[in-house]
C-alpha cells in the first residue's frame, strides 16, 4: 500500500512540483495551499504531513505541527517543516517537527528526508 502524505504549501508552484515528485517516488499525496486538510487528518490518516511555515492567511506551519506533536491522538505522526527562513533548523526543533527541508530545495533531499520520516 503506497504511504499517504498531507503536503501543505504556501506557493501553488512549488506544491505542485513537490506532489508531482512525491507521486512519481509512489507516496499518495493530499496537496493543499490551506490546512483544510488538517482539519480531516484522522479521516486521511496520513503517514506523514509536510507544511510550510508560511501559509497564507493561517496559523504558522509551525503552529500546525506543535498542535499535532501535542494531541495524543496524532503526536506519533510524523511532521516536517519547510521554509524559506534562516531560523528554520531551530523552529522546527521548537514545534517538535521530526525534520525540515529548508526551500530552495534539493529535490534529491527532499526525497530523502520524506522517505527517512514516512
Amino acid at each position: 500500500m503506497k504511504k499517504k502524505i498531507v503536503l501543505i504549501q504556501d506557493d501553488k508552484d512549488i506544491l505542485n512540483v513537490m506532489d508531482e515528485i512525491l507521486e512519481d517516488e509512489g507516496f499518495d499525496t493530499v496537496a493543499s495551499l490551506t490546512t483544510e486538510p488538517i482539519d480531516r487528518i484522522d479521516d486521511i490518516d496520513p503517514d506523514l504531513v509536510i507544511v510550510d511555515d508560511n501559509i497564507k492567511g493561517n496559523k504558522k506551519g509551525s503552529k500546525v505541527i506543535e498542535e499535532l506533536k501535542n494531541d495524543p491522538e496524532t503526536e506519533e505522526l510524523s511532521a516536517v517543516l519547510t521554509s524559506t527562513s534562516n531560523d528554520l533548523p531551530r523552529t522546527a526543533k521548537e514545534c517538535k517537527a521530526d525534520d525540515f527541508i529548508e526551500k530552495p530545495f534539493d529535490i534529491d533531499h527532499m526525497i530523502e528526508v520524506v522517505k527517512k520520516n514516512a
